[in-house]
């Protein structure tokens, strides 16, 4: 399989109550919840791992090099938007002509089988962007998947951004997307950060990508179960509940 990873993870994670600590070391059923997404990568044969550290780096730095040593990191200094923390990686990727498999590490729950699902209908489908989306009753607070009427991914709209009839839309975002690594870096270079967050957001780089021609596509195969982030206490909580039913399962 012709993937590498990038994980997101310099979020230092208010809602967590443990500002010493980078939210994706927060444990969950005894390991980080970065353990458990590079796990998952690890067994989908990723050619190479990054990670973007941040918010307490060194913790992260320390705990990756004594329990997945062959990961390299890099820094997202500033909190500037998801475009933002992927362009840092920008060097890291520069002798790399594949995928890449862009996820967070927040994500504990992602399976291998989702993911290389996720990976086949890419390449099916010849996309040069593709991204994982799930459906739900309520959508609230996520991007919506917006297509056309013939059923083709148009774009992303955030939900503070979204028209009351977008908001109805059940398909959502999961923030996990596969690119060619030669187009992520050359359309990030484009992304701007004019507006209300003053942020370089990951999603505007599907419509520079459309705009010259790319094959962008949403594949709608993940259970929402496994893509939901862990942001806070109670998230912590639904994914212990989670983790252990899916083992049970």
């Amino acid at each position: 399989m012709e993937t590498a990873s990038l994980i997101l993870a310099a979020g230092q994670g208010k809602r967590m109550k443990n500002p010493d600590l980078p939210k994706v070391l927060t444990p969950l059923d005894g390991k980080p919840l970065i353990h458990y997404v590079l796990d998952t990568v690890n067994k989908m044969q990723s050619k190479r791992n990054v990670v973007v550290v941040g918010h307490q780096k060194e913790k992260l730095v320390a705990y990756l090099a004594e329990n997945f040593p062959e990961v390299k990191t890099c820094v997202q200094s500033e909190q500037l938007g998801t475009g933002h923390a992927v362009a840092q990686a920008e060097t890291l990727f520069e002798d790399y002509t594949g995928d890449v498999l862009i996820l967070a590490g927040d994500v504990p729950l992602i399976t291998a089988e989702t993911l290389t699902n996720f990976y086949n209908k890419h390449i099916e489908n010849d996309s040069d962007l593709s991204v994982l989306t799930t459906t739900v009753d309520d959508a609230t607070g996520y991007g919506r998947i917006i297509r056309d009427e013939d059923g083709k991914f148009y774009e992303i709209i955030e939900h503070k951004d979204a028209t009351d009839e977008q908001r109805k839309i059940k398909e959502i975002n999961s923030g996990i997307y596969l690119v060619k690594s030669r187009l992520l870096f050359l359309s990030l270079k484009y992304v701007s950060n004019a507006n209300e967050q003053n942020e370089y957001y990951l999603t505007d780089i599907i419509g520079i990508l459309k705009s010259n021609g790319a094959i962008v596509n949403a594949f709608d195969i993940a259970d929402f179960d496994e893509l939901q982030g862990v942001n806070c206490l109670e998230d912590l909580r639904r994914a212990e509940t989670s983790l252990h039913k899916m083992r049970h399962e």
